[in-house]
């Protein structure tokens, strides 16, 4: 457990050190004009060769050049090769705080490669803006954005082996609370969805904050990975300016999403959330579980002990064991 927390530790922290100052510790510098400078992680380029031996193909298609935005579809070898039906699609966000990392971040591509074999589907990994050049809701935004690009793209792929009418969305982390949110928007606006039609939502140790500590993040003040020294900074850069923690953007317990949670139910869709124990996000996650369940919303929590954030990125017998259960949970939808 040690070398993959090690492991997940130089991928947030790349300069290896480990000073109370967030800025410092995630090698990022904020600019007079309110850009970032961000140290240049590892990326990995997709492979849409049809080689053999190559377990998932992959490609990047734009989606709305003006933002910068654009997709990288998976889709597994078996179903180019000779799948006679076609496979759910999941609409991926990946994680970084919503102010690093990219749809082509290597750790990302891996895991939705992984996923991809695992789950038998076909992942669109949405490239979103960042704050805090783009504060929230372009993240939100983008998100939605790529639901309405989708229903209509002449692509082949999604043409040819994407089930629409089992669509899930998904993410990891910060990606967790896009699903969340576009899940909220995507409900109201399920009409000019079609033909695509949402089953569920699968949020991965989504990360929602508040004014307030919660316990887990005073339990895990100090953590390597996630403490809220830097749980706060992302906050920072990424809400409105002039808003705090208690906005809707950040905590879901708060703001006027009663009427989407309804909407959610009346629609059937399922919510499945997951965490652990020692995450310090972790309260708020159990916090997010018992809200839905109190709104009706039908809502699985599945929240592991002793493991830390990111836990599935670094090791490969915790992410098969998730990949099973989220695998169970959309043959359940």
């Amino acid at each position: 457990m040690d070398s993959h927390r090690q492991l997940l530790q130089n991928l947030l922290y790349p300069g290896g050190t480990m000073t109370k100052d967030p800025y410092q510790r995630l090698q990022i510098v904020l600019n007079p004009d309110g850009t970032m400078t961000r140290l240049k992680t590892p990326e990995t380029p997709p492979t849409s060769d049809p080689s053999p031996g190559i377990p998932v193909l992959s490609k990047d298609i734009p989606i709305n050049q003006s933002n910068n935005t654009w997709v990288r579809l998976f889709l597994p070898r078996e179903a180019f090769d000779n799948s006679p039906t076609k496979l759910p699609l999941v609409l991926y966000y990946h994680g970084g705080g919503f102010i690093l990392f990219s749809a082509a971040s290597s750790p990302f591509h891996d895991f939705c490669v992984n996923m991809a074999t695992e789950l038998r589907v076909i992942i669109a990994s949405i490239e979103y803006r960042l704050a805090p050049e783009h504060r929230l809701p372009a993240a939100y935004d983008d998100a939605v954005e790529a639901l309405h690009w989708i229903k209509t793209a002449q692509d082949d792929w999604l043409r040819k082996y994407a089930d629409f009418s089992t669509c899930f969305i998904m993410g990891s982390s910060a990606g967790g609370s896009i699903s969340y949110y576009a899940g909220l928007r995507a409900a109201a606006e399920v009409d000019h969805l079609e033909p695509l039609k949402i089953r569920g939502l699968i949020l991965h140790q989504p990360f929602f904050g508040g004014i307030q500590r919660a316990g887990s993040e005073l339990t895990h003040i100090n953590d390597t990975i996630l403490p809220p020294c830097v749980t706060d900074v992302m906050w920072e850069l990424s809400l409105p300016i002039g808003v705090d923690r208690d906005h809707e953007y950040c905590n879901p317990t708060v703001g006027g999403g009663s009427m989407l949670l309804e909407k959610i139910k009346v629609l059937g869709w399922r919510i499945f959330v997951s965490g652990c124990d020692g995450d310090p996000l972790f309260d708020r996650q159990v916090e997010l579980v018992k809200m839905l369940e109190q709104k009706g919303v039908h809502v699985s929590g599945h929240f592991g002990v002793g493991d830390f954030h990111g836990v599935e990125f670094t090791d490969p017998s915790k992410a098969k064991a998730w990949f099973r259960v989220v695998k169970d949970f959309i043959a359940s939808c």
